[in-house]
């Protein structure tokens, strides 16, 4: 096997275990919304995920093993890709609160850094973010 075909499969499995990851968001209340179902299917598509695979994981998300990453980008981003799925209805509940932490945590963030990004993160999701912060994110985008 070349050390493209490793790095391809690697990669594969790392996307699968992050759509469990998300999954298992999506279930955390024990349904999945029709709009988590559309992001779900969205996210899938992102990933690579085809839609045998995708069956496989929704039927048991906890069989895929977390697999954490190393860049400080693509771990915000998949915390980004989680709070996506669990504000799909506009709010969050104990059980994903939960699971975001302990896959925060999991990705690399000590406990007080975890706290923090999900404490803004629900400010941000949930429009909550003081005037400052929005004219900082806003002139951030801007300006790019």
């Amino acid at each position: 096997m070349s050390f493209y075909e490793l790095f391809k499969k690697g990669h594969q499995t790392r996307n699968k275990a992050h759509f469990a990851s998300i999954a298992s968001i999506a279930m955390a209340d024990g349904k999945i919304s029709d709009e988590e179902q559309v992001l779900l299917k969205s996210l899938a598509r992102k990933f690579g995920v085809n839609s045998s695979d995708m069956s496989e994981i929704l039927k048991n998300p906890a069989q895929y093993p977390f697999i954490p990453s190393n860049s400080a980008e693509e771990r915000l981003e998949r915390i980004h890709d989680l709070f996506d799925m669990i504000f799909t209805d506009h709010e969050i509940n104990v059980k994903e609160l939960v699971l975001i932490k302990r896959y925060a945590i999991g990705l690399g963030y000590n406990s007080i850094d975890a706290n923090e990004l999900i404490k803004n993160s629900i400010e941000i999701y949930t429009g909550e973010i003081k005037f400052d912060e929005y004219k900082y994110l806003i002139n951030k985008r801007m300006n790019k």
